[in-house]
């Protein structure tokens, strides 16, 4: 399943699973006032997005049954928490400030959107939708540690972009894999996608990194990473780890 239908696709590479692609423009711009008050402007976009995750929680145990049944997750339930995780990515790459564009107020919002999905949804393998509940555990766990890391520096990425009026390209890029990251995580975990999270470091290297066409100029289709990225995106890690070592 496609959110943007701008997406082209090229053949598969022999041996390879498509992974969920997020498409995010590359760094540019932007408003100094937008990004000092963006967490406020984005909380009627919260409430609708906690609206979402409530009903997300039985559609996703609907859909787990009835790929057990059928071989794929329901093709209404399948829309609707394809809906659920793109407005979810939305939402966080502007409170991350990857772009300037605040989300729709409603689910499915505008084609024209800069941040856009490609989920490549389609029949499951019905052993391991039986084991997805555990299968996700370890994926779940770096993205919850990955997240938390990011949001410990949030003010001070919140600063530099203040200041700057644009994200520097290595925190862009490190901010844009922890999102794309969670966003297959949420995939994986919803059934949207059968390929297991993976490429949080970039797609250096990776013949996944071919597939597809960009329509346009893009910051992570494929999205690579230098070693200042890198860096910043090990220290997140650590620092999530720390944050979750010492909590209550």
């Amino acid at each position: 399943m496609s959110t943007s239908p701008g997406f082209g696709t090229v053949p598969l590479l022999p041996g390879t699973e498509p992974l969920p692609e997020l498409e995010v423009p590359p760094p540019g711009r932007q408003n100094r006032c937008g990004v000092l008050l963006r967490l406020l402007v984005l909380l009627p976009h919260a409430l609708v997005l906690l609206a979402l995750a409530v009903a997300a929680v039985p559609a996703a145990v609907a859909a787990w049954c009835g790929a057990l049944l059928l071989g794929r997750a329901p093709e209404p339930l399948e829309r609707f928490l394809a809906a659920f995780v793109a407005y979810e990515a939305r939402w966080a790459a502007s409170a991350m400030l990857l772009t300037d564009r605040l989300p729709p107020l409603l689910p499915g919002g505008p084609l024209a959107h800069p941040v856009q999905l490609r989920l490549h949804s389609g029949p499951l393998n019905r052993a391991a939708v039986l084991l997805r509940p555990l299968l996700m555990l370890p994926a779940v766990l770096v993205g919850a540690v990955v997240t938390a890391g990011w949001w410990a520096v949030s003010f001070l990425s919140w600063l530099v972009v203040l200041v700057l009026g644009r994200m520097p390209l290595p925190l862009f890029g490190a901010s844009a894999a922890v999102l794309r990251y969670r966003m297959r995580v949420g995939a994986y975990v919803l059934l949207l996608s059968s390929a297991y999270p993976k490429r949080l470091f970039g797609d250096q290297g990776s013949v996944d990194s071919a597939i597809g066409v960009v329509r346009g100029p893009s910051g992570t289709r494929p999205l690579f990473l230098g070693a200042s990225a890198k860096v910043l995106l090990g220290a997140f890690l650590v620092l999530g780890a720390v944050g979750w070592a010492v909590s209550p």
